[in-house]
């Protein structure tokens, strides 16, 4: 049986695709970050009483870098859910790390990150809780 030209030319891909259009891709929002409560967060290491630190948040993006809240970095949102984000960031010359984020409540929040800051590694589980106004 014989293939005629035009189909020989579709099956190697050539064949147009009269009406499709393509669909731009849209970047992950983070939406379950922006649903948290803003004010001040205290986070513990989990299993712990023992306030590791205290931060403003008015973005709780903030939140993703713990081990480098000045550095400038960039994101990789490898997960984005209702419930839960996980991001690997890079921040050249201060290291890099990777950080899930899972929301109990808007105000309830558990952190797992792990990576390398001023050249030594990390690996924390924290529990951040909203304590009130900034």
């Amino acid at each position: 049986m014989a293939i005629s030209a035009p189909l020989f030319r579709c099956l190697l891909g050539a064949c147009s695709l009269a009406g499709a259009t393509a669909v731009p891709a849209q970047a992950p929002s983070l939406a379950m970050l922006d649903g948290l409560e803003k004010g001040s967060w205290q986070l513990r290491e989990r299993g712990s009483d023992a306030v590791l630190q205290t931060v403003c948040v008015g973005d709780a993006r903030r939140m993703i870098q713990i081990q480098h809240p000045r550095a400038n970095c960039s994101r990789y949102i490898i997960e984005d859910t209702p419930k839960s984000v996980t991001v690997h960031y890079t921040c050249p010359g201060a290291g890099h790390g990777r950080t899930s984020i899972r929301s109990e409540t808007n105000r309830l929040v558990q952190i797992d990150t792990q990576g390398i800051a001023d050249g030594k590694p990390f690996s924390q589980a924290i529990e951040a809780r909203r304590a009130g106004a900034c």
